[in-house]
């Protein structure tokens, strides 16, 4: 089994890109409408959300505030705890069903 923090690390440009990308989509905005709000060509998203741009530190910060996203740090040991609980958030209000039933029609 690999390590998913070194698997991030290796492909992070990439998963940055696609979570830019999707967090732009999310809230609805063209890459026209994002570009006008951080004052860069549409080209420039463009590239940013195909991995062909190298961002600089403080353009990912001014792109990802722009998205309500916030960037930050976090140690590869709390990785799958981070994971968690996106994934949690993600379900938040979804009818939650239990994974086994004492009885047929049991619905608690």
């Amino acid at each position: 089994m690999f390590d998913i923090g070194l698997y991030i690390m290796s492909n992070s440009h990439q998963t940055i890109a696609q979570a830019l990308k999707e967090a732009r989509k999310k809230m609805k905005l063209s890459q026209r409408q994002l570009s006008a709000k951080v004052r860069v060509p549409q080209s420039h998203i463009s590239k940013i959300e195909n991995g062909a741009v190298d961002l600089q530190v403080s353009s990912l910060i001014q792109l990802a505030r722009s998205l309500d996203l916030e960037l930050m740090l976090i140690p590869r040991a709390l990785l799958l705890v981070v994971r968690a609980l996106l994934r949690q958030e993600e379900h938040r209000g979804e009818k939650q069903v239990p994974a086994y039933r004492l009885k047929e029609g049991d619905d608690d």
